[in-house]
């Protein structure tokens, strides 16, 4: 942000050297009457936000958009005041320097009864002043360089920086409302160096795009032991009838098991068995009788199998014991963690710290279809590095199930806050 004051006898004459010297976007912060005339105070790439951060505590007695202006622009005439004054003082030790040695110069000391032989006796006598002279003035010009260096810190820096700050200082903004967290959307804007708003913008989704990573091959094809786990109603019991009715429609039932960790909870089971009986799949159930690995040994010619397990925190009975269950497996177990897309971003990180420990091989994003924002989601995959495996929006067996794309989840999310956008311009 460029900040300016113009002085003319009328307001006439100032906005006429405001668009002359400005041009047509400057805002005008203040203006007032002063002696001999008016006094405007201008800006460019005014930003309220930024202007918010560079008055800090003293913005909180900004109550509108009107008294911040104003207050930033009493801020540049306090700043422009004071470097004034010290361009003056540096200006009168330059002219006594001047006079000293002028005096110097035309004997000046001899009206006084000195001489210059009596002088050179003792140099100090006349390099004393000129020392103190010269103290003053670095003194002066080292306070002058300060407060040009505060303005310009004040002002934004040069034109060209302050572009670039202002552009990426918007893009972070919009990066916030797409939904990433403030540090990540500040390192994405950060690497925007110059250009066009619009073109940062695209510049980010595309490093959004290539940060988010994505399984390559589909389970049902791959085959293998897959577990989904997570807290309770992130949608994995759902979420394994999808892919198991995913499976059974492209190769049949013969080569699919389903199985389920959950002995801890009542009939915790039952929506499993229910998915098993609709496909004519086999459901078998770890407890103190059957360990999950003689479990898996008795399904090795199933060409894939999917393991359902409970919802438990690190509270919970029994967390530990299960995770530490599948983690130990001699069987090639590949754990996902099943993520809501409705979470708020330090549930989703807390959820991650809590079952990692099984070893996580991906994730599975569900309820994409219930968030007002999927930044908050790509922006967790994107810290984490958890591959995306599958993503579901909806209830439908087993239409609500997709295999997850870098570039078509990072279109999704943008289209889903051009929606938001447009209810809230609604609302209004």
């Amino acid at each position: 942000m460029k900040v300016k004051r113009f002085f003319a006898q009328s307001m006439a004459e100032a906005l006429r050297q405001v668009r002359d010297q400005m041009g047509p976007d400057a805002v005008i912060l203040s203006n007032r009457r002063v002696d001999g005339g008016v006094e405007i105070v201008t800006a460019l790439d005014y930003d309220e936000n930024m202007a918010r951060q560079r008055l800090g505590d003293a913005a909180r007695e900004a109550t509108n958009g009107s008294r911040l202006a104003e207050m930033q622009a009493e801020q540049h005439r306090r700043l422009e005041d004071e470097l004034g004054r010290s361009r003056d003082r540096i200006r009168e030790v330059r002219e006594k320097r001047a006079t000293y040695g002028n005096a110097v110069a035309g004997g000046g000391f001899g009206h006084a009864g000195l001489s210059k032989e009596s002088l050179a006796d003792d140099d100090m006598v006349v390099e004393e002043p000129t020392a103190a002279y010269s103290g003053e003035l670095a003194q002066m010009r080292a306070e002058i360089s300060s407060l040009r260096d505060l303005v310009s810190a004040r002002n934004g820096g040069e034109p060209e920086q302050t572009a670039v700050n202002a552009v990426q200082q918007r893009l972070s903004e919009r990066l916030q409302e797409f939904g990433l967290g403030l540090e990540l959307a500040n390192s994405l804007s950060r690497r925007h160096r110059a250009g066009r708003l619009e073109d940062g913008w695209k510049q980010s989704l595309k490093m959004l795009a290539a940060g988010v990573k994505t399984a390559r091959t589909e389970w049902a094809d791959e085959g293998g032991v897959y577990a989904l786990v997570g807290p309770t109603g992130s949608g994995k019991t759902t979420t394994i009838g999808k892919l198991a009715a995913h499976y059974v429609l492209r190769h049949g039932a013969d080569s699919l098991a389903l199985v389920t960790t959950d002995r801890y909870r009542v009939a915790a089971h039952e929506q499993l068995f229910v998915f098993g009986r609709i496909l004519n799949v086999p459901v078998r159930v770890v407890d103190e009788t059957h360990s999950l690995d003689d479990i898996l040994d008795e399904l090795s010619d199933r060409h894939l199998v999917l393991i359902d397990t409970a919802g438990l925190t690190s509270t919970d009975k029994g967390y530990e014991e299960q995770l530490m269950e599948l983690a130990r497996s001699h069987h090639r177990i590949r754990t996902h963690l099943v993520v809501s897309a409705t979470s708020q971003p330090r549930i989703m990180k807390s959820v991650w710290h809590c079952y990692k420990m099984a070893n996580l091989t991906g994730c599975v994003m569900t309820k994409i279809d219930e968030a007002l924002t999927l930044g908050e989601s790509l922006g967790f995959v994107m810290e984490t590095g958890l591959p995306v495996a599958y993503y579901t929006d909806g209830q439908k067996i087993p239409e609500d199930l997709h295999h997850a794309e870098s570039i078509p989840l990072v279109r999704l999310a943008v289209e889903r806050l051009k929606k938001l956008q447009q209810q809230q311009a609604v609302a209004v």
